[in-house]
């Protein structure tokens, strides 16, 4: 009699795999600082995914995952000042998309929205804010600069689902020739400013030797009126007839002549005093 064929476990083995695989791809997280967009056929779910475990339709839908971390985009910009200087810059954004808006930009967008939205944008508001001042002003308003392309940015940008969280210019280059100019005249001023310190030290020392002067004349005029004070008192005292005589004696330094001369020969006085 013929053997009876057993039937193959092949089948039974593959179907399992494929429950497996159906069940496996059925599931999805979503890890924290990204959103889930959901795709059934193509077509993206109006909500997005929040953080977690969620369930899909194998086969029929899938995820896109998108970061609403904060990220940072860095352009060069050349634009115009409002004294024709052309001025290149160096832009840096930092910025996140509004979580419920995923859906949306991915929609309107997809991946690739800093090129489509955050470039054309940051190139139109440098141009429109560096028009607005100097060539000389973009390096002294500096902040002013910043604050204005940034608020004009930040507006644009939410509308589109973007929150900027911050804008920094790192570069301003100008042409060889202004950048000379600017030179020169930075060492001007610096020069200007030390001739005005110098100018005003030299005032304060000659307020300074006038005062001086001032104050010696006066210690002068002090004195001399001190000195006729005092000799009024002298006179009222001895009166005027002897005070010719007491100022000799004040002058007077106690030492007798050692020599005197008249009719006689010269005569040491102080050996004649010696010998009494």
């Amino acid at each position: 009699m013929p053997k009876e064929e057993t039937p193959s476990k092949w089948p039974k083995v593959v179907s399992i795999l494929i429950v497996i695989i159906l069940l496996w791809s059925s599931f999805y997280t979503i890890t924290a600082g990204y959103r889930g967009v959901l795709l059934t056929f193509g077509r993206a779910s109006p909500v997005a995914a929040t953080e977690g475990f969620h369930f899909k339709l194998p086969l029929i839908q899938s995820v896109v995952k998108m970061s609403v971390q904060t990220q940072k985009y860095t352009t060069e910009a050349e634009a115009a000042s409002k004294d024709l200087q052309v001025v290149h810059s160096q832009i840096a954004v930092n910025y996140r998309i509004i979580p419920e808006n995923a859906p949306e930009i991915y929609t309107k967008l997809g991946l690739e929205f800093e090129d489509r939205i955050i470039q054309p944008a940051v190139q139109e508001g440098v141009k429109a804010i560096t028009a607005q001042f100097t060539a000389e002003e973009l390096v002294t308003k500096r902040a002013d600069v910043k604050n204005k392309i940034q608020t004009q940015l930040s507006t644009r940008l939410h509308e589109r689902g973007v929150i900027v969280e911050e804008l920094s210019i790192t570069d301003f280059d100008f042409s060889e020739s202004f950048n000379v100019a600017i030179e020169q005249k930075v060492t001007a001023e610096q020069l200007k400013l030390k001739a005005e310190r110098d100018l005003d030290r030299i005032k304060i020392e000659a307020q300074q030797a006038e005062a001086q002067a001032i104050g010696f004349q006066k210690a002068a005029v002090a004195q001399a009126e001190g000195e006729a004070k005092a000799i009024l008192i002298v006179k009222e005292q001895i009166g005027n007839a002897n005070y010719l005589e007491w100022l000799k004696i004040q002058k007077w330094d106690g030492q007798l002549p050692k020599v005197t001369g008249g009719a006689t020969p010269f005569i040491d006085v102080g050996t004649i005093t010696q010998t009494k």
